[in-house]
């Protein structure tokens, strides 16, 4: 077996709504092989991996794949659970799993879990898969190779890039509050919350944190002088930049004295309850590094406490006790050691709840001063220290006494975070007991430090004693109750008019007052305005639009690539608009059929939120099926339909039962609501529909204003922002219509036959006479695709131009030429082809051929050489209304009134009227 490649969809995707990895296997020589075709493969695998005895499989019931490999089963599939049980041995702990065939015969793609906050640039699942690779070939040869070295090195790259304690917890409780959580690269930094309420934390630092607040926490002589300016009992010391310095203030104030850094954490560098002018001596030159002081404070006796002060208040306490083992009698200092190390809580630096026991020269020392090395043997109950500062950082345990701790010590600590100046910080103090009030004695009683970014372990999951939910006190901080965490979000799919529809519902929203963050084919826009330019379809672009503080609301156009190759870059919207799903990338990541494409994009709709809302067209069977999906049905029972008219059977029947729908009816945009009607503009006053002719334009229209409305956008807003968009300013490159000398050039994107058709239809409408398209189309489609739009072109125009974008896709030079005019041929035989070499060519040739005052429809790839070329031939924009309504929409015109309109409207055709239905 080989591994071809892995992919990772980091978002809400179609196989689950975690992050996954998508390995795509070849099998090679084991192509139709089952498990049952080799004897004693099975058994020697579970030798080798005792916990796939357990796995489920499709049977539901550990031993589920014992029995498929009884059965026989393939070699994909036993890959996948192997990865599985690796995953499991190294602590990243994923569950699900799924192997479909894929690509040729012997290819196979493995779907696997990811855990939500790896990073995107991780390896760690490639390297596992590789080792499965290596278990499964060895168990099929006979032995399964030692996997403990290889275990042990991914294990380290796992445990080197995963979330800190502190960090992960903060996660977990953002997402048990649902608050939108991600990671940012492979640090410690979550951004939390959507637009407006984005938010960002950086393991127990808020970005509410304050600077200077860190910078006195930061600093112990300053922080020590905060305090004790604001009388807040500290203990007594100060600076001393040479050995000298510390003897005399060890003279000044008497031993023990405590030796510090100013600067540092993890009680890195802090030599406690020194007596000895030796001692002080050595302390200063292990302590003063690069800053050349150190801090001498008096010690003050009693038990060391860290209290968590979060917004104001105290939300947990914990005593500490120092790294140290206790005597059997019988084992050695080192053997203690490490059967301490063998708790599987203790891990290195911060990854697990505990820190490791180590036995360096600080701990050989303390150990010596207290007759001991790491080969004697301590008497039974003997505590053995190994540090005698209580870090958690250097192996010391906590315990819990949030319970005990007096109110008057809690006064203390909440005072000494406000003097600071901290809204999360954890107080580390000395006394004798934190149950009882602080003593009054000068030195009996005292805070040691003020800490920013406080690790959050000792609460989370003390030694001893009840675990805290700190994290999500810090949370709560950030989002009190009550306090969104989220925008509106809308997203749009399908497989034409996504751009459009995104477009007007944007200009809806900004016309309603919310500053609305977009995504579309042309880029990410804010506010209007273009901050990044790209085909901006997919998961990066929605982040950055939902990462933007100043966005109220976010419109995204979530394209198939993008749900394809890295799955949806939010989770859960609150209006997911599907538009039609039709014939156009098939052929691509093993899309054969429309159903397939409805498959994938359903997940824009089932990803939306519980009693969000779900807009469908209702013309269209794949999408109006989408209403029938299970998920669906649950998040989003009560569908909003929108069809061309009202006779579409979906829309007539979902009407009938008092649901929402949108059509067309009597030249007018409606939407009715139960047994209420209510007008909310002409069609043929949509801007960019051509005077209603531009059908497609209208059913977009019709889409945007379900989304609007679902949105709370008023009536008279939703006709307003239709008037008003204009296509050259809001909708470049879709039905936009300039003059060249004599001739209107149409510009569309069009790609695939159904946009063809409907571009077709247009043309026929509005110009009702002869026209010539100067067209390309994309290279990676399938031929059959590109035959058939070919032949959707050819039912309007018979004189065709064709070029070829500079981007060939794949293809080779005139192949792309060839399919189109192929497909031509077959509906017109006499239709006139015309190759062209390039753009500039296409529209020259186009111009030339037609008449003067004939249409030319320019279909293009790429819109800014379009602009450019036709601003070289001095095009002028044009407004694409025509002079009256369509021939339809004139036949179902209501009889003119008051202003021209129906006698039931008042003048102003942006107004909406509410009429009972039977009218």
């Amino acid at each position: 077996m080989r591994l071809d490649h892995v992919r990772r969809l980091s978002g809400p995707n179609v196989y689950l709504a975690r992050p996954v990895a998508i390995a795509r296997l070849d099998l090679q020589g084991l192509t139709g092989h089952e498990t049952t075709d080799h004897p004693g493969f099975a058994e020697r695998l579970v030798d080798a991996l005792p916990g796939l005895e357990t796995h489920h499989c499709s049977a539901g019931r550990p031993g589920g794949l014992l029995a498929a490999m009884a059965r026989g089963t393939y070699f994909g599939h036993v890959t996948e659970h192997v990865t599985l049980e690796l995953s499991g041995l190294i602590g990243r702990e994923v569950f699900f799993g799924r192997t479909v065939r894929a690509g040729g015969p012997s290819e196979y793609d493995v779907i696997l879990e990811c855990p939500r906050d790896e990073p995107s640039g991780s390896t760690v699942v490639e390297m596992l898969i590789a080792l499965a690779l290596r278990a499964v070939t060895g168990a099929l040869a006979g032995t399964v190779p030692d996997l403990s070295a290889d275990l042990a090195r991914i294990r380290a790259a796992h445990e080197g890039e995963r979330l800190g304690v502190s960090t992960s917890a903060l996660a977990r409780a953002a997402r048990r509050r649902d608050v939108p959580v991600r990671r940012v690269g492979d640090l410690n930094l979550l951004r939390l919350g959507y637009g407006r309420h984005r938010r960002t934390v950086w393991a127990a630092m808020t970005d509410g944190t304050s600077a200077i607040g860190m910078e006195v926490a930061g600093d112990k002589r300053l922080a020590h002088r905060v305090l004790a300016d604001a009388g807040v009992p500290v203990p007594e010391g100060r600076v001393a930049a040479s050995p000298a310095e510390a003897l005399a203030v060890l003279r000044e104030i008497g031993g023990p004295v405590v030796v510090k850094p100013l600067s540092g954490h993890q009680g890195e560098g802090v030599h406690i309850e020194l007596t000895e002018p030796a001692e002080v001596v050595a302390a200063f030159a292990s302590a003063a590094g690069d800053e050349g002081e150190v801090l001498v404070e008096s010690y003050i006796p009693g038990k060391d406490y860290r209290v968590l002060v979060v917004g104001g208040r105290v939300v947990a306490a914990a005593e500490l006790t120092a790294a140290c083992v206790t005597g059997d009698g019988s084992s050695t200092v080192a053997a203690l050691v490490a059967r301490v190390n063998a708790d599987p809580a203790r891990g290195e630096g911060h990854d697990r709840p505990l820190t490791r026991l180590a036995l360096g020269p600080t701990e050989l020392g303390l150990l010596a001063r207290q007759g001991h090395g790491p080969g004697s043997v301590p008497a039974g109950g003997e505590r053995v220290w190994l540090r005698r500062n209580a870090n958690l950082s250097t192996g010391g345990t906590s315990r819990d006494v949030t319970d005990e701790t007096h109110p008057e010590v809690a006064e203390m600590c909440v005072r000494a975070a406000a003097t600071v100046g901290m809204d999360v910080c954890g107080i580390d103090l000395r006394l004798p007991d934190i149950g009882a009030p602080p003593p009054a004695d000068r030195g009996a009683a005292g805070i040691l430090e003020v800490n920013a970014a406080p690790g959050l372990r000792m609460h989370l999951a003390p030694h001893e004693g009840a675990g805290r939910d700190v994290a999500g006190d810090i949370i709560d901080l950030m989002y009190p109750a009550g306090t969104p965490s989220r925008v509106p979000i809308v997203s749009v799919t399908g497989t034409n008019g996504k751009t459009t529809t995104v477009r007007m519902i944007a200009h809806m929203l900004e016309l309603d007052g919310r500053r609305t963050g977009m995504t579309s084919t042309e880029g990410v826009f804010v506010g209007g305005r273009l901050v990044h330019l790209s085909d901006a379809s997919g998961p990066r672009s929605a982040e950055m639009v939902l990462g933007d503080r100043s966005v109220d609301a976010a419109v995204l156009e979530t394209a198939r690539g993008g749900i394809v190759r890295r799955g949806l870059g939010y989770d859960r919207a609150d209006v997911a608009v599907v538009t039609n799903v039709t014939r156009d990338h098939l052929g691509m990541d093993d899309t054969e059929t429309v159903d397939d494409l409805a498959e994938i994009k359903a997940l824009v709709a089932e990803e939306v939120r519980p009693g969000g809302h779900l807009v469908l067209n209702a013309a269209d069977p794949a999408t109006a099926r989408l209403a029938e999906r299970p998920v669906v049905r649950e998040r989003a029972p009560e569908p909003r339909y929108f069809a061309p008219s009202p006779d579409a059977p979906v829309l007539v029947d979902h009407l009938r039962d008092g649901g929402v729908g949108y059509y067309a009816e009597h030249g007018w945009l409606t939407e009715a609501r139960g047994d209420r009607k209510t007008r909310i503009l002409p069609v043929e006053d949509v801007a960019g529909s051509f005077g209603g002719h531009a059908a497609h334009v209208v059913a977009d229209a019709l889409a945007a204003v379900a989304a609007a409305r679902a949105l709370d956008v008023p009536v008279d807003v939703v006709a307003r922002a239709l008037r008003t968009f204009d296509p050259h300013t809001r909708n470049p490159g879709r039905g936009c219509v300039y003059r060249v000398g004599e001739n209107p050039v149409l510009v569309d994107y069009a790609h695939n036959p159904a946009a063809v058709a409907a571009v077709g239809a247009l043309v026929a409408r509005r110009w009702r006479g002869d026209a010539v398209a100067a067209v390309t189309l994309p290279g990676d489609r399938s031929d059959e695709l590109v035959g058939e739009t070919a032949r959707a072109l050819a039912a309007t125009f018979g004189r065709v131009v064709v070029y070829e974008d500079e981007d060939l896709r794949g293809r080779r030079s005139g192949e792309m030429t060839r399919l189109i005019v192929q497909g031509l041929r077959e509906v017109r035989p006499d239709v006139r082809a015309h190759p062209a070499g390039d753009l500039k060519g296409a529209v020259t040739s186009a111009l030339d051929i037609a008449a003067p005052g004939e249409p030319v429809l320019l279909l293009y790839e790429k819109l800014q050489p379009v602009l450019e070329l036709l601003e070289t031939l001095g095009a002028e924009p044009l407004a694409s209304e025509s002079p009256g309504p369509p021939d339809e929409a004139a036949a179902e015109a209501p009889p003119s009134g008051a202003g021209g309109r129906s006698s039931s409207t008042v003048a102003d055709s942006s107004a909406s009227t509410t009429i009972p239905s039977s009218q």
